[in-house]
This record gives C-alpha cells, sequence and structure tokens, in this order.
C-alpha cells in the first residue's frame, strides 16, 4: 500500500502567539521543524478574522518550505486575492463563522454548486490543487465531483469526538460514513483526504481506509507537542498511520 501522507496544520502554534503578542512562537519555525520532522505537507488557514494565522505568516511559510503548502480558507475574494499571490500547492475551502471556536461541520456544496463552480476554476487555473472539505455524504461528494474540485477532505470531527467520548457504536456508524465516502469520492475521480479532530488514538481507523491518501492534522500533535516535542510527537502519529497502512 502507497505511504499515506500527513499534513501537519500549524495554526495553533499562532494561537500561542497571538495570545500573548509578539513573535513567538514563530508558525513558521514549527513549519520548518514539521518538514525536518517528516511532514509531507504544510496546513495553514488564514481564517477572515486573523484570528491565529495573519497575512504575513501565509507569505512567510510558502517562501521558507519546500514541502507543500495547503492554504485552507473561506470561499471569499479577499482570500481568493491571497491565494493567488501565496500561489500555495493546495487550496482547501473551508466554511466560517465568526463564533466559532473551530470549523464546524463541511460545506454544503451542493447548495452553493453554482458559485463553487466560479470560484474553484481561476484557483485551478492558476495551478492549485483545490479541496473542499465536507462531511462524508454522498450528495455533498456528487457535488463536489460537479463543481470542478480535485480534492475532498472529508471531516472526521463526529467520528474522532465518539471516539474521544466512549460512544463505540456511534464511532462505528460514523467510520462506516467516512469509508463509504471514501469510496464514493474515489470512484468519482477525486483525490479523498480527511482530517479534523484525530488523535492517537482515532487515527489508525481512519489511516486504514484505503482511499484516504493524506491526513491533515494539527491542534493534536501541536498539543502533544508541549510534552513531547514537535518532532516526537509527528513520528508518533506517522508509526501509527504507516502501521495501520502495512496492516490493511
Amino acid at each position: 500500500m502507497d505511504r499515506q501522507r500527513l499534513g501537519v496544520n500549524i495554526d495553533h502554534v499562532a494561537t500561542i502567539r497571538n495570545a500573548r503578542g509578539g513573535d513567538t512562537p514563530d508558525p513558521v519555525r514549527a513549519a520548518l521543524m514539521a518538514q525536518a520532522a517528516g511532514a509531507d505537507g504544510i496546513t495553514a488557514h488564514l481564517r477572515e478574522d486573523r484570528r491565529h494565522i495573519r497575512d504575513a505568516d501565509m507569505a512567510a511559510i510558502a517562501d521558507a518550505i519546500d514541502i507543500p503548502l495547503n492554504f485552507e480558507m473561506a470561499a471569499t475574494e479577499e482570500m481568493a486575492r491571497i491565494a493567488t499571490a501565496t500561489k500555495p500547492h493546495a487550496v482547501c475551502l473551508v466554511p466560517e463563522r465568526r463564533e466559532e471556536r473551530t470549523t464546524e461541520g463541511g460545506l454544503d456544496v451542493a447548495a452553493d454548486a453554482n458559485r463553487l463552480t466560479g470560484y474553484v476554476a481561476p484557483l485551478a487555473d492558476m495551478g492549485a490543487r483545490v479541496s473542499l472539505f465536507i462531511a462524508s455524504d454522498p450528495r455533498q461528494i456528487e457535488a463536489a465531483s460537479r463543481v470542478g474540485a480535485a480534492v475532498v477532505e472529508l471531516h472526521t470531527g463526529t467520528y474522532c469526538d465518539a471516539v474521544a467520548e466512549g460512544r463505540t457504536d456511534d464511532a462505528e456508524a460514523e467510520l462506516e460514513r467516512l469509508i463509504a465516502g471514501a469510496a464514493q469520492a474515489h470512484d468519482l475521480g477525486l483525490e479523498v483526504h480527511a482530517g479534523h479532530g484525530i488523535t492517537y488514538d482515532s487515527v489508525t481507523p481512519l489511516a486504514a481506509i484505503p482511499q484516504v491518501v493524506e491526513l491533515n492534522i494539527g491542534h493534536f500533535i501541536i498539543g502533544e507537542a508541549v510534552f513531547r516535542g514537535l518532532p516526537d510527537a509527528l513520528a508518533e502519529m506517522r508509526r501509527l498511520m504507516d502501521t495501520a497502512r502495512v496492516q490493511m
């Protein structure tokens, strides 16, 4: 089985920096450390309210790293302009609400298909692989294919929450939805990624889904880095992912 890619989201290094002000800890340094430790890509979400990553961070990260940059953003004209200037390897369109703590749920691509078709095309034309962050729902997956996205990232938060709370039946049911969604997306010619809320306890079944070629993980790895250092925290996630793929 092909090696599954690990994208590391460094947003919450910036969250810690912004809580105190100043320049430390530096998300660019975190991106470079993750690269050196074996990350296959760096993800950063420039939110409309700039609550963690800032415009200057995106430019500095893009200049500093030698691995792909995945630019998470809302589907707004402002973000399209910044993405065009930054020229990331990939753009992942996500829903945003100002009052949420973190991204909640996936894009409603089916309801916004006409607008998203026009939004995706220029990003793809500039060379970015455009991904849509969606629930593992047949209607949303089919719509993602229609609007011209190259990739879907399946929202794993519901599954990971059920694992964390010990709701075994709910976790198994949600995992089956993710497995079915990954198969559907793959059959439609979409590259399949997954992410949100993944921990050491929840990663193995997700890594074992054969069509999922990339996991994007941020908050948990950055949290673990406080206790064991970023290279070790990342290496343990990498080990669990690799083991899951070998045992498929």
